[in-house]
C-alpha cells in the first residue's frame, strides 16, 4: 500500500536507510512498496535485491521535485516505465535544469509504462490520462466528501514515508536545514515533510480508507502490475564489437596473432600455446568485445600520439599483451592467468588504463562519441556524511558562533558536554553518520553498456560534461557491468613530453615502448642501483629511494617487488624490512611453515601481492578459490560484505585449528595477511608500476634535461617544484630566470639551455604571460623596454613584477633603473602621437640614460626570487646564509663515515610525519646538502621534542650517520634553522 517511500538517498531529505527501510516494511507485513526518491534512483538496485531477500515486492519509481514541491510520483510499471522514468528525468537535467523550475509537461506523454500520481493539492478536476491518478494522503480524507464521486475512479492512497519516529523527524529537520543552508529555527513548513510522513501499517491505513473502497483498489492495482527486475549478476557490458560474438572472435584472434608476432617473433612455442589457451577461455566465457572495446580505445590513443600505461589484472594476460593494451609480458613474470580470467568467473576482466591528464577527457569523449551516450556514462560515487564535516554543518544550523564551531569541529568529544546544543549537535551527528550527502564521480570508471542505461539508472551530468550514472561500482558490479578504468596521471605526462621534447631538441625519435631494452640497459640499470630517480615515475619518494638502495635493485623483478612491499600494509608488518633480509640472506632464514616455502619461495616467503593472499589461504588455510578472492578483495576496498568477509574469516582460522596448525603461526599468518588490508597490488599491478618506472629511468638516463623540463611542465610529482629545478641544475643544464624574449608560458629548452616559464611568475597574469609570447612569436624579440611596454602594453604593476624576476635582463639595465624607467614608459606611451613618436622618451633612450648609478648585489636577486618565484635561482640559496659553513661531510660522503657523530648542513625538502607504537610523533626528513645532492634523517620522539622543524628553509644538524643494508642516513639529536643575511631591499 506504500506507493511513495523515501530512503536516505532523497538526499538530506529520507532518513531511512535501505536496509532499515526494508526491515521496517516487513515488520509491518507490507506486500509491496515502491521506492521513490526524489529526483534519483540511485537505491534502486539495492533496494531491490533488499525487498526479494525479505519476501516484498519492491516497485520502482521517483519522486519529481522542483526546489521543495512535489510535482508527481512516477511509479514504473516494468523496466521500460522504469526507463522512461529516467529517460524523462535524465533529459530535463541535459537541458541544464536544476530541478528548481517545475517539470515540463511535454515528455510525460511518452511515459506510458508509467502510473504518474499528483498530489491532491494540485488536482483541480482537469481530465486525466489512464496512467494519471491523485495521490491522497490519510490526513486529506476528510476532503474527499466534497469531491464529486466519478473522480474517485482516479484517486489513490498516497502515504509518504520519510522517517521512522518522533526522534528521527528531528533528523530530518536538521538535514533539510542543511540542504536549504539556513538555521534550523528558520524552516518553514514548504521546507520540510509533514509530521505525518511516517511509515502507517497497511491495517491502519485500510481502517482510514475504509469509506473510500475504489482508492484501495486503485492503490493495490497500481502495485500488483508493478514489476522490476534487474537479473542481477547477468552481463550487461556491451555484448559485441562487430556485431556479432563470432565476429568478434574471428577479429580477436586475427589482431592477438599479430600481437605475438610483434611480441615474441616466429618461434615461441610457449607464448603461442598460452595465447590459444587465453582466447579459449576468453571467446568461451564471452568476454571477446571487452578486449575489443579496450583495443579500440587504445589504438584510437595512439593514433592521436596518447601514450597510456594498462594495469591492473588485465596485465596477467598474454592476449592484453600482445593487443598493446600492456606492457608488462606476463611470460616473464610467470603471472597466471586465471587470476585475471578463469572458466569460474562470471563477470567481466578488469582493465585499467592511464592516460596523461591532459588528455584523458579527450579519450573519454572518444568513448561516448564512439559507442553511443545512450550507452556510455561514468561511475558514480557517493559522498556521505563523516567525520568533523558532520560538526561543521550541524553547528551552522544551530547558529553557533565560528569560533565555536571549529572547537566542536577539533575536538567533538570534548566539547560535546559543554552545553546542551553541542550535546544535541552530536547525537545528531551520530545518526547522520554514513548518510549520503551529495553525489560525486567515481576517478576515472566508464561503463559500456549492452542496452541504454536508463534502463538501469538516471543521468547526472555533473561540470565535468560527462553522462554519469548515479550509483557507485559495487552497484554497478552487482548488476553485471565491469567498468574500464580511464584514469589520468601525471607520470605519463612527463614520459609523453619528455620524449616530444628530445625529437625537438635532440632530433631523436624514442620508441617508448621498447621496454625489453629499456630493463637490459646498463646505463638504466646503474641509474635504478644508484636510486637517482628524482622525477621517476612512482620510485623518486624518499621511502622507495631508501628501499632501493637497501635492495641495491638493478633490475625488472626486483623492482616489481619493490613497488608492492613499499605499500603501507607490508611495510607496516614488518615484513619489508624481514624482505630486504631474506633478500641478501636467502639461506640465513626459516619458513613459517612448508606451506610458505611451497607458495612463496620466489619472495622468501613473505606475501608481496595479492596473489600471495590468494595463495596462502588456499593451500595453507584451505580457503576455496572463491573464498579466497573474496578476501583478498575485501583486502583491496573492492568487496562491501564485512558479513561475507567475517564468516571467511572464521573459516580461516577453523579450517587452520582443524589442521593442527600452532596457534602461534596462524596468528602470525593472518597478522601478515590482515595488514595487507587496503594497501595490497596485485603482481600485475607492480609490474606495471615497474614498466613505466624503467621508461622514466631510460628517459632520465640519456636525456636527463629534456626529462626534468617535462616534469616540471606537468606540474606533478612527490616534491615542490624548486626540487626539480634543483636536479636539472644538477644534472648539468643551465638554468636561466624567466625572460621575455626566450620564455614560453611552460618551462622550455635550447639545447642545454633551460627557460624557466612565466607560469612560475606568482602575480603573472596568465592573459599577459600569452601576449608576450604571442607578440614576440609574431613581430620578433623586443629590442627595449619601450619596445615591450608599447607592443604588449602591461599594467604597471604587472610591469613591475616582469622587471622585479628578471625578465627584462636583456635590456642590460639594473632592475632600479627599469624600474624608475617603467613609472614614465606607460604614461608617456599613452600619451605617445599618432606618429607613434613618445614625448621626452625616444630622445632620452638614444641619449643614454642620465639617471644615477644605482647601487645592486646579488641579495637582492634572490629576495626577488624567493618572493615571485618562490626559490632563488640566479643564487644558491645556500648563499644567501649569514654562515659559510656547509658541514662536516657531503651527502656523498655518508657512508664512508658510518657511525661518526657530525655536523650537516641541508635545505629541507619534506618531512615524513609518523606515531610510534607508544603513540608519540617522530619525523623522517629529507634535505640536499650545498652540491645538491640527497640525504635523509630520522628525527626520533625525545630529539624531535626539543629540536622541532620549524619550516622551510636550510638546518644545521648534529648527529650519528647509521647505516641499514647499505643505506646510510643521519640520527638527528639537534638541529636548528640556520639564519638568512638580511633582505637589503628592506
Amino acid at each position: 500500500m506504500i506507493l511513495n517511500a523515501h530512503s536516505y538517498y532523497s538526499l538530506r531529505y529520507g532518513t531511512y536507510s535501505l536496509e532499515k527501510l526494508v526491515n521496517k516494511a516487513k515488520r509491518l507485513g507490507v506486500e509491496a512498496i515502491a521506492l521513490t526518491d526524489i529526483n534519483n534512483v540511485t537505491g534502486m538496485p539495492d533496494f531491490v535485491r533488499g525487498c526479494v531477500k525479505a519476501g516484498i515486492k519492491p516497485v520502482a519509481g521517483m519522486e519529481f521535485r522542483s526546489g521543495n514541491n512535489v510535482d508527481f510520483v512516477a511509479v514504473a510499471k516494468n523496466n521500460e516505465g522504469f526507463r522512461e522514468i529516467n529517460g524523462y528525468r535524465s533529459a530535463m537535467v541535459f537541458k541544464g535544469s536544476d530541478f528548481e523550475t517545475p517539470f515540463p509537461i511535454e515528455g510525460r506523454k511518452d511515459m506510458v509504462n508509467v502510473n504518474i500520481i499528483y498530489p491532491f493539492e494540485k488536482y483541480a478536476g482537469q481530465k486525466l490520462s489512464c496512467n494519471e491518478w491523485v495521490g491522497v494522503r490519510p490526513w486529506q480524507v476528510s476532503k474527499l466528501c466534497r469531491i464529486d464521486k466519478k473522480y474517485l475512479s482516479k484517486m489513490v492512497i498516497l502515504q509518504p514515508v520519510v522517517f521512522d519516529d518522533a526522534s528521527h523527524y528531528l533528523l530530518h529537520k536538521n538535514l533539510r536545514a542543511i540542504d536549504n543552508n539556513t538555521l534550523l529555527s528558520k524552516l518553514t513548513p514548504g521546507m520540510v515533510a509533514s509530521p505525518y510522513d511516517y511509515f502507517v501499517p497497511p491495517d491502519e491505513l485500510m481502517r482510514i480508507f475504509e469509506d473510500y473502497p475504489q482508492l484501495v483498489l486503485n492503490t493495490r492495482k497500481i502495485l500488483s502490475e508493478s514489476n522490476i527486475d534487474f537479473e542481477f549478476g547477468k552481463n550487461k557490458n556491451k555484448a559485441t564489437y562487430t556485431g556479432s560474438r563470432n565476429g568478434d572472435k574471428q577479429l580477436l584472434e586475427k589482431l592477438a596473432y599479430e600481437g605475438l608476432l610483434y611480441r615474441y617473433g616466429k618461434n615461441n612455442r610457449n607464448a603461442l600455446l598460452r595465447l590459444k589457451r587465453e582466447l579459449e577461455i576468453i571467446n568461451n566465457l564471452g568476454f571477446a568485445a571487452y578486449f575489443l572495446i579496450t583495443h579500440d580505445i587504445i589504438t584510437f590513443a595512439a593514433s592521436q600520439g596518447y601514450h597510456h600505461v594498462g594495469r591492473g589484472s588485465g596485465a596477467n594476460s598474454i592476449v592484453a599483451y600482445c593487443l598493446k593494451i600492456t606492457d608488462v609480458d606476463p611470460m616473464e613474470l610467470n603471472l597466471y592467468f586465471e587470476r585475471f580470467l578463469n572458466p569460474k568467473r562470471t563477470s567481466p576482466p578488469d582493465f585499467d588504463i592511464d592516460f596523461s591528464w591532459k588528455v584523458r577527457d579527450k579519450v573519454q569523449e572518444y568513448i561516448f562519441k564512439k559507442f553511443g551516450y545512450e550507452h556510455v556514462a561514468l561511475l558514480g560515487t557517493t559522498v556521505t556524511f563523516k567525520g568533523k564535516s558532520v560538526y561543521r554543518e550541524l553547528g551552522k544550523v544551530y547558529g553557533l558562533p565560528k569560533q565555536e564551531i571549529d572547537m566542536l569541529v577539533e575536538n567533538p568529544q570534548k566539547e560535546i558536554n559543554r552545553n546542551a546544543i553541542n550535546k544535541r549537535i552530536h547525537s545528531f551527528a551520530v545518526m547522520m553518520k554514513g548518510f549520503p550527502s551529495q553525489r560525486s564521480i567515481h576517478a576515472g570508471g566508464v561503463l559500456i553498456s549492452e542496452l541504454p542505461l536508463t534502463y538501469y539508472t538516471s543521468l547526472d551530468m555533473p561540470p565535468k560534461g560527462f553522462p554519469t550514472v548515479q550509483w557507485d561500482m559495487y552497484v554497478a558490479e552487482d548488476l553485471g557491468f565491469e567498468k574500464l578504468d580511464i584514469l589520468s596521471q601525471r607520470g605519463i605526462g612527463h614520459i609523453k613530453d619528455a620524449v616530444d621534447l628530445v625529437r625537438k631538441n635532440k632530433g631523436i625519435d624514442i620508441d617508448i615502448h621498447d621496454v625489453g631494452s629499456f630493463k637490459n640497459d646498463v646505463k638504466v640499470k646503474k641509474q635504478l642501483r644508484n636510486a637517482d630517480t628524482n622525477g621517476c615515475f612512482y620510485i623518486e619518494s624518499p621511502a622507495m629511494r631508501g628501499l632501493l638502495k637497501k635492495l641495491k635493485c638493478d633490475d625488472y623483478l626486483t623492482l616489481v617487488a619493490a613497488s608492492s612491499i613499499i605499500r603501507p600494509g607490508v611495510a607496516k608488518s614488518g615484513m619489508m624490512r624481514e624482505f630486504i633480509y631474506r633478500f641478501h640472506n636467502p639461506g640465513k632464514f626459516k619458513y613459517i611453515h612448508p606451506v610458505m616455502k611451497e607458495q612463496l619461495e620466489e619472495t622468501y616467503g613473505v606475501m608481496v601481492y595479492q596473489e600471495d593472499v590468494l595463495k596462502v589461504c588456499h593451500h595453507f588455510a584451505g580457503l576455496d578459490l572463491a573464498d579466497a578472492d573474496v578476501l583478498r578483495r575485501a583486502m583491496s576496498g573492492k568487496y562491501r560484505s564485512r558479513k561475507e568477509f567475517d564468516r571467511i574469516v572464521n573459516k580461516f582460522m577453523s579450517n587452520c585449528k582443524a589442521k593442527g596448525y600452532p596457534e602461534k603461526v596462524t596468528k602470525e599468518v593472518w597478522r601478515q595477511i590482515e595488514s595487507f588490508a587496503g594497501y595490497s597490488f596485485s603482481k600485475a599491478h607492480s609490474a606495471s608500476y615497474a614498466v613505466e618506472s624503467f621508461q622514466s629511468l631510460f628517459l632520465k638516463a640519456y636525456f636527463p634535461l629534456e626529462f626534468q623540463v617535462a616534469v616540471i611542465n606537468n606540474f606533478g610529482g612527490f616534491y615542490h617544484t624548486w626540487v626539480y629545478f634543483n636536479e636539472l641544475v644538477r644534472k648539468g643544464g643551465v638554468l636561466h630566470l624567466p625572460s621575455v624574449n626566450h620564455s614560453e608560458y611552460l618551462t622550455s629548452i635550447i639545447g642545454n639551455d633551460v627557460y624557466m616559464g612565466f607560469v612560475h611568475i606568482n602575480k603573472l597574469e596568465k592573459q599577459l604571460a600569452e601576449r608576450i609570447v604571442e607578440e614576440r612569436t609574431e613581430n620578433g624579440k623586443y629590442v627595449s623596454l619601450y619596445d615591450f611596454v608599447e607592443r604588449v602594453k602591461p599594467a604597471k604593476e604587472q610591469l613591475t613584477v616582469l622587471t622585479r624576476t628578471g625578465a627584462l635582463r636583456f635590456t642590460g639595465k639594473t632592475k632600479a633603473t627599469l624600474l624608475w624607467e617603467a613609472l614614465a614608459s606607460i604614461p608617456a606611451i599613452a600619451n605617445a602621437d599618432r606618429s607613434g613618436i613618445i614625448p621626452g622618451l625616444n630622445g632620452y633612450e638614444e641619449s643614454g640614460s642620465m639617471l644615477p648609478g644605482f647601487e645592486h648585489e646579488p641579495l637582492e636577486d634572490g629576495y626577488d626570487e624567493i618572493e615571485f618565484l618562490g626559490f632563488p635561482v640566479s643564487i644558491s640559496a645556500f648563499d644567501m646564509l649569514k654562515t659559510s659553513f656547509r658541514g662536516d661531510v657531503k651527502a656523498r660522503n655518508l657512508n664512508e663515515n658510518t657511525g661518526r657523530t657530525v655536523k650537516m648542513v641541508g635545505r629541507l625538502v619534506t618531512v615524513k610525519y609518523v606515531k610510534t607504537v607508544k603513540n608519540e610523533m617522530m619525523n623522517f626528513g629529507t634535505f640536499v646538502d650545498s652540491e645538491g645532492e640527497f640525504f635523509d634523517t630520522v628525527h626520533f620522539p625525545g630529539s624531535l621534542k626539543k629540536w622541532p622543524f620549524t619550516g622551510e628553509g636550510i638546518y644545521l644538524m648534529l648527529g650519528k650517520i647509521v647505516e641499514e643494508f647499505g643505506y646510510a642516513s643521519l640520527e638527528v639529536e639537534k638541529m636548528a634553522k640556520l639564519e638568512l643575511k638580511p633582505d637589503p631591499r628592506a
